[in-house]
């Protein structure tokens, strides 16, 4: 299975947890994890090779700095957030599809049924983690399609076949520009944004479950422990509310 993954440095602990949650809990499927970066060092590479199970195959996959170097950026948000844009551009011929992971995920259950499932003529397939009023206001900020759904871009299959084929990176550089003021949540604003009627919508409690979520009981007010062991298959620690951080607050840190 393809595995992309785009981070610096300062994440390199927190996906090797990831990784080591997607090998244990799959541990009978092997993995090409790409790396795409533009500042690791051969030693980053090295550490990770060295930290992970025998299933995982690192690829560094470098990207010149000059790519997005325009881009709109934050300490929070750093510019490799939107190499997953365009990594059909990066990624060899022989890729036909990835899955692009977080690092602050853990996986917890076998990945089969998201990984093989057909994208057919959609570029990717995401959760979303807003409703209602939420997803009227970016429906607006970023001018998309009425039906349409932002989503989270932690948690991506991607369609690398028809994005090569299809895909015009001058239509992501000059939707940054044009949007570079409304941009809050950058690289998920462009992919939902520039894509979203090419979006498949994944269960957003399977495939991405947050704290927040539970908290906000939108679609399982009753959900319990036993029920996500079974069901979930990736936990999300977005936002803030990370559970290595001694101020952790939530269920999910369980995990």
């Amino acid at each position: 299975m393809n595995i992309l993954v785009t981070l610096n440095s300062n994440y390199l602990n927190v996906l090797i947890v990831m990784l080591k949650s997607l090998a244990y809990n799959n541990r009978h499927k092997k993995f090409d994890v790409y790396v795409m970066n533009s500042s690791l060092t051969l030693d980053d590479i090295y550490y990770l090779k060295n930290n992970v199970f025998k299933n995982i195959n690192i690829i560094d996959l470098k990207v010149s700095n000059e790519e997005l170097s325009d881009a709109p950026v934050t300490k929070r948000y750093p510019k490799e957030m939107y190499y997953r844009i365009l990594a059909s551009y990066y990624l060899p011929k022989k890729v036909d599809k990835i899955l692009y992971l977080d690092p602050d995920l853990v996986i917890i259950n076998g990945i089969d049924k998201l990984y093989n499932m057909k994208l057919d003529n959609y570029y990717f397939a995401a959760a979303t983690h807003i409703w209602g009023l939420l997803q009227t206001f970016n429906r607006i900020r970023l001018n998309m399609r009425r039906d349409s759904i932002y989503i989270n871009s932690g948690v991506m299959l991607i369609n690398v076949k028809l994005l090569r084929r299809e895909q015009n990176r001058n239509d992501v550089y000059n939707f940054i520009n044009k949007n570079r003021g409304k941009l809050m949540l950058p690289d998920q604003d462009v992919i939902s944004g520039l894509y979203a009627n090419k979006i498949f919508p994944l269960d957003s409690y399977v495939y991405n479950l947050t704290e927040k979520l539970i908290v906000s009981k939108r679609l399982l007010p009753n959900i319990s422990d036993d029920w996500i062991r079974e069901n979930t298959v990736i936990i999300h620690y977005c936002g803030k509310n990370k559970p290595w951080n001694k101020k952790y607050k939530g269920r999910l840190d369980m995990l």
